[in-house]
């Protein structure tokens, strides 16, 4: 038999689809052609692939190679084509038998010893193999992950001559059955916190409906210690959250077996470019936004980012993906992110102190807050003043309600939005804001007045009206009323001072 043919499978966004994996050999002068859009890695797939067949004692054919990874016109990236090929190679020289192919799917990068090494995106591979049907043959270590997927049956392989054996039938890889992955999240606890009354209930209300939030206030009042709190008080993931989530880490090559179901903390340095926080490359990955889906992405500094880069976060905030669009190629990542920031109200950290140190000049000070465009800041739902705190609240206040019965009551309110709408409040748009958000009588009126004295825009009015059904919620009540819309207004009325 001259060729064979295998399946498996590129990566393309979060999407894997099916790579079919000729190899064809013909008499000729020897040597060895990959076609089919193969990228640097692939194509140097044939040395790897020369040298792990050697280094096993099997024969590496001295003829004319052909390796075609057809759809010709889908980009491969990647050390996941080794096995195939290299399992190609031996089907088609006759030294394995080639019935057996047809019901597996493989991936992994060969070392030149012929050990299995990891490949990037394996949890992404099992979801596509599950539908095929087929079995999936992957390095041992990429199993784990992979056994996430159910109804996939996954083989771990240590190395070439593993996987040989496994199809000459001499030593069967016995499907993997590990224990199943479960590690309690770990967050740090709401408990830390002292004081900040204030800043708690707003933390409570922006997890409550998964509201973008906006601490402000000078240094060393615990902003960024109230932001890492916010995951340990949204409920569990379940498991279609939990397998997107890490399906995204996976592509990015950052999945760890032990961050399963673990709420996703992201926090970028102030100095990321705007292709780390949205994504992008000449091979699309995914950026900070996206591997902080369904998880909290934290801006500290917020000032000090880029404005490029935060005008780059208006459209995902809105829409929950990202498109990243090149020449070749195009991707689609998930984005369904809480955004939390924090800043300080001037350059200096001190502006409205009590102790009046603050030396910035109005004009520095609104240089600074313009660098944060109106847009932007009419997509946060939330806003809050951080003070600091007195030395006698620092030394005598009592530890803070901890964060297991806020995260009860969160996940009350959450209950109440599924079975009401299926989502969130934050995610409401048009008609549902419409038919789930309006106020009484008595908070029509109210909002109407600080429509005309905040000057709010149409989407500011509708935000404070989702803020508003999320405080409704918090306390069960069926309508909203003049005291939830007034809460709402006061979270978001310091928005003003920078719009």
């Amino acid at each position: 038999m001259s060729l064979a043919v295998l399946k498996s499978r590129a990566l393309v966004g979060l999407q894997a689809p099916e790579v079919c994996v000729e190899v064809h050999l013909a008499n000729g002068l020897p040597a060895f052609t990959l076609v089919g859009l193969p990228d640097v890695e692939v194509r140097e797939a044939r040395d790897r692939v020369r040298a792990a067949l050697q280094t096993g004692q099997f024969e590496f054919p001295q003829r004319r190679i052909t390796v075609n990874l057809a759809p010709a016109d889908l980009p491969k990236e990647g050390g996941c084509f080794d096995l195939p090929i290299a399992l190609g190679i031996l089907a088609a020289s006759g030294q394995i038998p080639g019935d057996k192919l047809g019901a597996f799917e493989f991936a992994g990068e060969l070392s030149l010893t012929g050990e299995l090494r990891p490949v990037r995106g394996a949890l992404a591979l099992a979801r596509q193999a599950a539908n095929s049907g087929r079995t999936l043959i992957l390095p041992a270590v990429n199993a784990a992950e992979a056994a996430l997927v159910k109804g996939v049956t996954i083989l771990p392989a240590a190395s070439l001559l593993a996987v040989v054996a496994h199809l000459c039938g001499h030593t069967v890889i016995a499907p993997y059955a590990g224990e199943a992955l479960f590690h309690a999240p770990a967050y740090p606890d709401l408990a830390d916190v002292k004081g900040q009354v204030q800043a708690r209930r707003t933390l409570e209300v922006a997890a409550s409906g998964q509201h973008s939030l906006l601490f402000y206030g000078p240094p060393g009042t615990g902003k960024s210690m109230l932001a890492q709190r916010l995951p340990g008080l949204l409920p569990p993931m379940d498991d279609d959250e939990a397998l997107e989530s890490a399906a995204v880490h996976s592509v990015e090559g950052g999945f760890r077996p032990e961050r399963w179901r673990l709420r996703p903390m992201r926090a970028p340095h102030h100095s990321a470019s705007a292709a780390a926080l949205v994504g992008g490359g000449s091979t699309p990955r995914p950026g900070e936004i996206s591997l902080a889906h369904n998880g909290v992405l934290f801006l500290d500094e917020l000032p000090e980012f880029d404005r490029r880069v935060l005008e780059a976060l208006r459209e995902p905030l809105e829409t929950g993906h990202i498109t990243i669009s090149r020449a070749a190629r195009r991707a689609e990542f998930p984005a369904r992110f809480q955004l939390v920031a924090a800043m300080n109200p001037c350059p200096c950290g001190y502006h409205g102190h009590p102790d009046g140190r603050c030396r910035c000049t109005p004009d520095q000070i609104s240089r600074y807050r313009g660098k944060l465009s109106g847009p932007l800041l009419d997509r946060i739902d939330l806003l809050l003043e951080v003070p600091a705190l007195a030395v006698s609240d620092l030394q005598s206040a009592p530890a803070g309600e901890p964060s297991a019965p806020v995260r009860e009551r969160v996940a009350q309110s959450w209950a109440i939005q599924l079975a009401r709408q299926g989502k969130p409040n934050a995610r409401l748009a048009g008609a549902e804001i419409e038919a789930w958000c309006q106020p009484d009588p008595s908070g029509a009126k109210l909002l109407a007045t600080a429509i005309e004295r905040l000057r709010l825009s149409a989407r500011g009015y509708h935000r404070i009206l989702k803020v508003a059904r999320t405080i409704a919620d918090m306390s069960a009540a069926k309508h909203v009323g003049a005291a939830h819309v007034a809460e709402a207004i006061q979270s978001r009325r310091g928005l003003s001072e920078f719009i």
